[in-house]
C-alpha cells in the first residue's frame, strides 16, 4: 500500500454533507429550546404577578387591624379598615379589593376614611390588579379568612389566614376620679 498525506475529494465530500446534517439537526433542537425558553419565561412573569397580587391582598389583611367587611352584592368587595400594609407609604390605610363591572376588574383601591362610592372631595389611589375574574370570594369565621380568587382561563387561587380576630367594640370610657354620691333620704 502507498502512504497517503492527504483526503480525497470524495472523502471531503462524504464530511461536508454529514456535518450538514448535524448541523441542520441542531439547528432545529436549539430553536425548540429558545421557544421553550420564551414559553417559561412568559409563564414565569404571569405566575410572578400572581403572586405578588396574593402577598398584597395576604399583607393588607395579615397587618389589618380586624376589622375586615366583606360585602357580596353585584360588586364582590372586601373593605379592610386600617392596615399597616401600605403601597403608597400611609401609616394607616383603609382597603378595598372590588370587583369593576369593566372586563370584572379587580382593583385595589388605598386611602384614608373613603366611602363607597367615592366622593369628589376623597383622594384614593385605584389599581387594577386583574381582568376576567368569574370569582373573587372571602369567608370570615372566627379567627380564620378563606380566600378564593379564579380568573378566567386560570387555576384557582386559594390561601387561608389564621389568627384575624374581629375587633371588639370599645366601651365608653369611665372616669376614674369621679366620684358617685348615694341619694339622701328624704
Amino acid at each position: 500500500m502507498t502512504n497517503r498525506k492527504a483526503f480525497t475529494l470524495l472523502e471531503v465530500l462524504i464530511s461536508i454533507a454529514l456535518m450538514g446534517i448535524v448541523i441542520v439537526a441542531l439547528f432545529s433542537s436549539v430553536d425548540m429550546m429558545q421557544d421553550s425558553n420564551q414559553q417559561l419565561a412568559q409563564y414565569l412573569e404571569k405566575s410572578k404577578k400572581t403572586t405578588n397580587i396574593t402577598k398584597v391582598l395576604y399583607m393588607d389583611m395579615i397587618d389589618s387591624d380586624g376589622n375586615i367587611t366583606i360585602t357580596k352584592d353585584e360588586f364582590s368587595r372586601v373593605c379592610i379598615g386600617e392596615t399597616r400594609n401600605s403601597l403608597y407609604a400611609l401609616p394607616s390605610a383603609k382597603v378595598c379589593w372590588i370587583v369593576l363591572k369593566k372586563e370584572n376588574t379587580l382593583a385595589r383601591i388605598e386611602g384614608n376614611g373613603y366611602h363607597l362610592p367615592l366622593r369628589l372631595e376623597e383622594r384614593v389611589e385605584i389599581d387594577p390588579v386583574m381582568t376576567g375574574i368569574e370569582v373573587f370570594d372571602l369567608y370570615h369565621e372566627e379567627d380564620k379568612i378563606l380566600v378564593l380568587i379564579q380568573q378566567q382561563g386560570k387555576e384557582p387561587i386559594s390561601f387561608m389566614l389564621q389568627g384575624i380576630v374581629k375587633p371588639e367594640k370599645k366601651k365608653a370610657p369611665t372616669d376614674k376620679n369621679a366620684t358617685t354620691i348615694p341619694p339622701t333620704p328624704l
